[in-house]
């Protein structure tokens, strides 16, 4: 059988009633299938011994002989401490509620001893160990024991027994989908092998090897997925049309600017990408601030002259409606009949546009997840843009480009996507990609500043205020909380109002702000009656004032920093210097000091890309994380890039040999593995 066809609930085995199927049923373990893909999340060596001279590399593992027992406090909470020594020095064992071992630990005699020591009032102590008899006749010592994530009242013994008996009960009956010819090219184990390696391994090489085993599949029936998509673009075929462009020019002729070089080249291969017999399907990333809308609202043109509609979806209604009012400014004059969607539109105002839509009376159409909605139809769907794609699922974009016939799909990113990613999850698309900014613009200036030097920073803000600029002030909270002492923005805003630019406009928007509120506000901040705009990181993407110059982000180390980026994005959009503060708190992470490093070195949003990639992995970039797209079990992909690359070729191969493997189940995969070409020998080189 297939390990996911394994279905039995947990209680049919040995020793799990109902009170520890509750228990498991905590960490979301309810089927047997659940309890042998719950991984455990390190392994305690208890192969390689180490002294208790060396207990602050980690847990010691050695034998000790008992010297002494000694008891600390009085009467019933007397505890018992156990002295012992190796060949290296002496330490304490502290028994906490376990006075017992008094008659097991017995003086002179030797026993395996492994924990983990701190030196504590003037002595080496443990609190935390176990012990086994020497030589052990049991198995806990010898060996690695796995360590598993627990809830409530579990132990890793009840753990380690269930999943032992899952292995003993069901292992050997799960199929491999993988055939012999590729288990053999790569040395994989089988699956019941691997499984079991996995949970219980021999040492270390083999827990890898089962560990890549499982991801290697994981990952190669992803990349099938990724190849189906590919090949079934490339299939799908409609008749050729060569779209007018005299809306277009007009429109490029219009503007009181030119294009950049990159814009020229991304709206030339758009534009053949729109008259060619295979639907377009384009990924266009680009640095915030560098003009992808523009890009997009010019490819919309020639769609609409020739007689066709277009949607363009984005994932919130400030930011949906300011590509809405700005597409009305730009496409309006030229004929184009603009209109807007959200779930805010009333149903009496509703109608009609959906009837115009459906009638073919709107060429173009901005919203919000409205328009995924059943009752939105369109007469000729020609052209579908989805701004920020990130934000949306995969079967989100399906559902919006189903309403049309063959239509194009442009998706937009502003936060670029390092190579290797863009092939893996983005394999069925083409990428343009826009790095150069418009003429005129000057890099941000960020600087970094520690908790308690908030003024300096609002000194700096309030010399650009007087100048007549406007400034983003950001906080990652609400509203006050109890359990913690993070700025909020309903306090700030208070605060900032009254104390520090008690002579300008301070307003507040966030998530909780009524919807026609914070489009007010927003409308106000851009004509210039707002000063200073508090917020939460819903102004990440889309906002554009271009008279705007500082962003200050208090608790900056809160952030990931592909949202820093963005938030830095949203200044820095005219020819006038702008500024970022990145206010930290001294409780850093590591992590967190990486990430505001990168931004004060650089403000190249693909060089960003990757150091993102490498800090964090790919969820948020692609859009996986959000929309569930890719859960995996085994693998991970910010460790298994190589796998992940090889997995990538062979899936192409698979599907280039057999192009009618649309539903490819384990057999039928199987059956194509065997009749492929010869697999390349370094193909996990480097994995």
């Amino acid at each position: 059988m297939l390990l996911g066809e394994i279905k039995q609930a947990v209680t049919k085995l040995k020793g799990i009633g109902p009170g520890t199927a509750g228990q498991l049923a905590g960490l979301g373990i309810l089927s047997v299938r659940d309890l042998l893909v719950h991984l455990p999340r390190e392994y305690e060596d208890r192969q390689t011994m180490v002294p208790l001279s060396a207990w602050t590399t980690g847990p010691v593992h050695t034998v000790i002989e008992v010297i002494a027992h000694d008891f600390i406090g009085y009467g019933r909470r007397q505890t018992l401490k156990i002295y012992v020594q190796d060949e290296s020095t002496t330490a304490a064992l502290v028994c906490f509620n376990r006075n017992f071992l008094q008659n097991v630990l017995k003086v002179g005699e030797r026993f395996h001893l492994f924990g983990r020591f701190e030196y504590k009032y003037g002595e080496l102590q443990s609190a935390s160990f176990e012990t086994a008899p020497y030589p052990d006749q049991h198995g806990k010592f010898g060996r690695l024991l796995p360590v598993y994530p627990l809830t409530g009242s579990l132990n890793q013994g009840i753990l380690r027994r269930s999943i032992r008996e899952a292995l003993e009960g069901y292992a050997r009956y799960i199929d491999d989908e993988l055939p012999l010819s590729l288990r053999n090219h790569y040395g994989f184990p089988s699956k019941r092998d691997a499984l079991y390696q996995l949970h219980f391994p021999a040492n270390f090489d083999e827990q890898k090897k089962a560990r890549k085993a499982l991801a290697f599949e994981e990952l190669l029936y992803f990349q099938i997925l990724v190849a189906r998509r590919t090949a079934a673009r490339k299939s799908t075929r409609r008749k050729p049309e060569v779209l007018p462009l005299a809306t277009q020019q007009q429109c490029i002729q219009n503007l009181p600017f030119s294009l950049t070089p990159d814009q020229k080249t991304v709206l030339r291969e758009i534009r053949e990408d729109l008259n060619s017999s295979r639907p377009m399907g384009r990924l266009l990333q680009g640095d915030v601030g560098v003009g992808k809308t523009l890009v997009a609202f010019l490819s919309i043109l020639p769609v609409a002259e020739a007689g066709h509609q277009s949607a363009f979806l984005a994932p919130t209604e400030l930011l949906a409606l300011q590509h809405a009012e700005k597409a009305a400014e730009i496409l309006e004059p030229l004929g184009l009949r603009v209109a807007f969607l959200s779930g805010k539109v009333d149903r009496k105002a509703r109608q009609p546009l959906l009837d115009a839509l459906n009638t073919g009376e709107i060429d173009l159409i901005i919203g919000t997840h409205a328009l995924l909605t059943e009752e939105v139809s369109f007469r000729d769907l020609r052209l579908v843009i989805i701004d920020e794609q990130h934000k949306f699922g995969v079967e989100q974009r399906g559902r919006l480009v189903e309403k049309g016939n063959t239509p194009d799909l442009l998706l937009m990113t502003a936060t670029p996507i390092p190579r290797t990613l863009t092939l893996t999850f983005f394999g069925d698309f083409d990428v343009s990609s826009i790095r150069s900014a418009p003429k005129g613009r000057k890099p941000v200036i960020t600087h970094l500043a520690r908790e308690g030097n908030e003024m300096k920073v609002y000194a700096a803000v309030r010399k650009e205020i007087e100048r007549g600029r406007q400034a983003y002030f950001i906080y990652p909270r609400i509203e006050k909380s109890d359990k913690s002492n993070l700025k909020d923005t309903e306090g700030m805003a208070e605060y900032l109002q009254k104390e520090v630019f008690p002579d300008f406009k301070v307003a507040l928007i966030h998530s909780r702000v009524r919807e026609e509120v914070k489009i007010q506000r927003m409308k106000d901040f851009s004509a210039g009656r707002i000063q200073v705009l508090v917020s939460t990181s819903v102004v990440e993407v889309g906002v554009d004032v271009a008279n705007a110059t500082c962003m200050v982000i208090e608790h900056a180390e809160r952030f990931g920093l592909a949202g820093l980026h963005q938030l830095r994005g949203r200044v820095g959009r005219s020819d006038m210097q702008s500024y970022a503060f990145l206010v930290y708190s001294e409780e850093l992470s590591d992590e967190g000091k990486k990430r505001l490093l990168v931004m004060k070195r650089t403000s190249d949003g693909f060089e960003i890309s990757e150091e993102d990639l490498k800090i964090r992995g790919p969820g948020e970039m692609t859009g996986t994380r959000q929309s569930g797209f890719m859960r995996l079990t085994f693998a991970d992909i910010g460790s298994d890039l190589a796998m992940l690359d090889a997995a990538r070729k062979d899936a192409f191969r698979i599907v280039e040999a057999d192009p009618g493997l649309l539903e490819p189940s384990h057999k039928t995969l199987r059956k194509v593995l065997e009749t492929c070409p010869p697999f390349p020998d370094d193909i996990l080189a480097g994995g």
